[in-house]
């Protein structure tokens, strides 16, 4: 990954980056309220020598006086100064006990020597401080006392008493939220980078290039008012959604320049990735544009085309296949535009072997002599087979992908399957993609504001008074009524029966 995935995967995981930073913070801020404060009180005691005072003899015993401090600084520790402490002031302590809370030390080239005693009292710390400073006194004093008698001449004083500490030592706060912050933050960042490289799932263009190499024929963006307005013309004629299946027609006929795939099959790896509203919305968008499209629903096994175009299922595909209707009696029409819908009809107990027989093979041919563009919604690849065995007869297939839904795995196995019955895959549509975040799809060159939004809501409300909110049971017949104006100065539509359900005999292979 380069630098740009990382700061994806940063701008992907961000809450999970500031809950950690927050946890550590907390853990610090929690650590230093549950330790005791530690004070530590600190003196200081400065070594001589006894001579003369000649300049020879300072200068000796100056050396010798640094070549001793570290010496005593060692001594410190051990009993022979502690344990005196110890007895002076009564404590309840080993001298091994005190010397983990004594810590002695001293600057180079100096006579300093530094004594520092940590304790939970600061007065006792400063008592023991003190204490400790003149046993060593004494235990300097009788080490380097002369054997043939005399006195030492060596001599330790105090330089800088011990008092008591005003603020603890410990814990610092400060260092302990700043650690906190830090670990909590590494914790983040870490965390978020092995997520996203344990996780497979396809959340962008990104991901999907891991993949394949198909082209892209667009983005869906996830809308909250899809799941109960479906359909494209329940949508502002500006927002990012209609723009979205507006830039899917257009992608799809430059695929498709050479005019070869006139039935486009819409599937997907699994169920739930929108590929029924992707291909119902898409047959709308090519209908728009002035194109005569009939949406074919073949998903045998969960048909949804019906419910979100309000129309009848008992008759379609099914009772086609059967034989036991015409074709052009089934077909129906649906809003201004030159759009025919075939649904399911009644699911099977076969649909494999129906949607891989001869006689589906004869409706797409009969429906794409008629039509300029056939759009076959069917079931996902991987629960079923039916979508790669109809793959066979159509010109051309569209994976929808949702985002977030869709593992690697499970896309590379639907292309894998779609390759081996022969399949030419057109394109990919990336669904539910983010309206916001690093994975974000959105339109930069369209502004919309309140004023759009309220005229495109109403001219929305009156189109779904005419065609979209059609009732299940008596949509057949107010789709019908619908078909006025335009749609019938169609060449191709001038000797259709204007009654519900008719499509024009003499356009139908077989009449």
């Amino acid at each position: 990954m380069d630098l740009r995935d990382y700061l994806r995967v940063l701008r992907r995981n961000w809450i999970m980056i500031v809950a950690a930073t927050l946890g550590g913070l907390l853990v610090g801020g929690a650590f230093s309220i549950m330790t005791k404060p530690t004070y530590t009180a600190e003196t200081q005691l400065f070594v001589a020598i006894q001579n003369s005072g000649s300049v020879q003899e300072l200068q000796q015993g100056n050396t010798f006086s640094q070549a001793r401090v570290q010496s005593y600084v060692k001594t410190v520790g051990s009993p022979v100064v502690l344990q005196p402490a110890i007895d002076s002031l009564g404590l309840p302590q080993t001298a091994d006990e005190l010397a983990k809370k004594v810590q002695a030390s001293t600057d180079l080239n100096t006579v300093l020597i530094n004594i520092s005693v940590s304790d939970q009292s600061p007065v006792q710390s400063a008592a023991i401080a003190q204490a400790v400073a003149n046993s060593l006194i004494k235990a300097v004093d009788n080490l380097e006392k002369p054997r043939t008698g005399g006195t030492s001449p060596v001599s330790l004083s105090i330089i800088k008493p011990a008092t008591a500490p005003l603020v603890p030592s410990a814990p610092n706060t400060r260092i302990n939220l700043l650690m906190g912050l830090l670990l909590g933050l590494a914790i983040g960042v870490g965390g978020s980078v092995l997520r996203s490289t344990l996780d497979t799932r396809i959340r962008s263009e990104v991901d999907l290039r891991r993949v394949t190499d198909i082209p892209l024929l667009g983005g869906i963006s996830l809308d909250a008012n899809a799941t109960k307005q479906p359909l494209l013309t329940q949508a502002p004629h500006q927002s990012p959604r209609s723009e979205s299946f507006r830039q899917l027609r257009t992608n799809l006929q430059f695929t498709n320049v050479s005019g070869r795939a006139k039935t486009v099959l819409v599937t997907s790896s699994l169920p739930g990735e929108g590929k029924s509203t992707t291909a119902t919305n898409l047959a709308i968008a090519l209908a728009q544009a002035g194109q005569s499209v009939c949406l074919v629903d073949a998903d045998l096994r969960r048909p949804m085309v019906n419910e979100y175009l309000g129309l009848e299922r008992n008759a379609g595909l099914t009772t086609a296949l059967l034989g036991t209707a015409e074709l052009d009696d089934l077909l129906q029409p649906w809003g201004d535009d030159n759009l025919y819908v075939l649904t399911s009809g009644q699911i099977p107990p076969n649909p494999s072997e129906l949607l891989g027989s001869d006689e589906m093979k004869d409706i797409i041919t009969r429906l794409e002599n008629v039509f300029d563009t056939v759009v076959i919604d069917t079931s996902p690849l991987l629960p079923v087979t039916d979508a790669a065995v109809l793959s066979q007869h159509a010109g051309g297939v569209v994976l929808v992908v949702g985002v977030q839904r869709t593992r690697q795995q499970e896309l590379q196995k639907s292309i894998d399957a779609l390759q081996m019955v022969g399949a030419d895959v057109l394109g990919i549509v990336l669904n539910l993609l983010p309206v916001k975040g690093p994975d974000a799809y959105s339109y930069s060159y369209y502004s919309y504001t309140a004023t759009e939004a309220a005229t495109n809501d109403a001219s929305a409300r009156r189109r779904r008074g005419r065609s979209a909110k059609v009732d299940a049971t008596d949509g057949y017949k107010d789709s019908a009524n619908n078909l006025t104006g335009d749609i019938f100065d169609q060449p191709f539509l001038n000797d259709a029966v204007k009654a519900p359900g008719k499509f024009p005999r003499d356009r139908v292979p077989g009449n």
